[in-house]
């Protein structure tokens, strides 16, 4: 294996892209920080690198099991897309499986180490927000839980990259969040949970085939795009509820112009649930849709 398919499969692990959804919550929280009390930039810069790190960890290690359960093999051509079935650096060939695991290793223990700063120097109640994340980003895939394969999946990453990511790092830079942020962060990861859900559809078959029964799979197509929109409606309605019950959030609204694509991408899973290069364009609006809201959100609160 040369080191340009080294790089090649690292940088699939760790691309940027991969972490729209924790900078979105990251981005809503230091802004939401900025106005309450102003920035700590080293603190943020170290909160965003630790948040990274897990990313990477969680994809590598993912890669792992995904590969050995067949969920990635068993895609086929024409249900891949840019969003979903994995990123398939041990189907290409690009990395070995020792390799993502000292990957996983490696980002992990980086990740560690960061949280252990921010709790020794900046605030100890930190700990307990960064064990929980750490414990959900290995459980997803991970033994024993494996919770992405036993249905659990859609509520952790809801969790993580909604009220730990979120309130995590406000509590670095401000201190315990209010009621509207952790509000508005519940709000972000139902967003976020109909991202991971709408990336499901794709993976359908070969899911169902390898035994990975996330909801998708145990509700079948069809009852699963009604979810779809009740996700991204609770999320919405949350989000609203949230701007008018609090003068202070008032500015939050302006994240309800994730409604856009988000009313786009459920009125075309509805028709197509079933069609992956229709499905694409839904997927890529459901992302749309929480980075709006996020931006909205946090920059409606800091500029209002």
């Amino acid at each position: 294996m040369t080191q340009r398919h080294f790089l090649a499969g690292f940088w699939r692990l760790a691309d940027p892209k991969i972490s729209l959804a924790s900078f979105a919550g990251l981005f809503m929280a230091a802004c939401c920080a900025a106005r309450d009390s102003g920035l700590a930039p080293g603190w943020l810069a170290l909160t965003v690198f630790g948040v990274f790190c897990v990313e990477v960890a969680k994809n590598a290690s993912g890669e792992v099991v995904d590969f050995a359960s067949g969920t990635d093999q068993a895609v086929q051509p024409g249900d891949r897309s840019p969003f979903s079935g994995g990123k398939r650096v041990l189907v290409d060939g690009l990395l070995t499986a020792a390799q993502c695991r000292a990957i996983a290793g490696g980002f992990f223990l980086a990740a560690i180490v960061s949280g252990l700063v921010i709790v020794a120097c900046r605030d100890s109640r930190v700990l307990w927000l960064g064990i929980a994340g750490l414990a959900l980003a290995w459980s997803y895939h991970g033994a024993p839980l494996r919770l992405a394969y036993r249905g659990w999946g859609e509520l952790a990453v809801g969790i993580a990259y909604g009220p730990l990511v979120v309130c995590g790092a406000y509590l670095v830079q401000a201190g315990w969040p209010h009621t509207a942020l952790l509000q508005a962060s519940l709000a972000l990861g139902l967003l976020v949970a109909a991202f991971l859900w709408i990336n499901q559809f794709p993976d359908y078959r070969a899911d169902r085939g390898a035994g990975k029964n996330n909801l998708v799979v145990r509700l079948g197509r069809e009852r699963a795009s009604t979810v779809f929109a009740l996700i991204v409606a609770a999320g919405y309605l949350l989000l609203l509820s949230t701007g008018l019950g609090q003068e202070a959030a008032r500015g939050m609204l302006w994240g309800l112009l994730g409604i856009v694509p988000a009313s786009f991408a459920v009125l075309r899973l509805r028709r197509a649930a079933r069609d992956t290069p229709r499905v694409v364009p839904a997927q890529a609006a459901t992302l749309l849709s929480f980075l709006l809201m996020a931006a909205g959100s946090g920059l409606g609160y800091l500029l209002t």
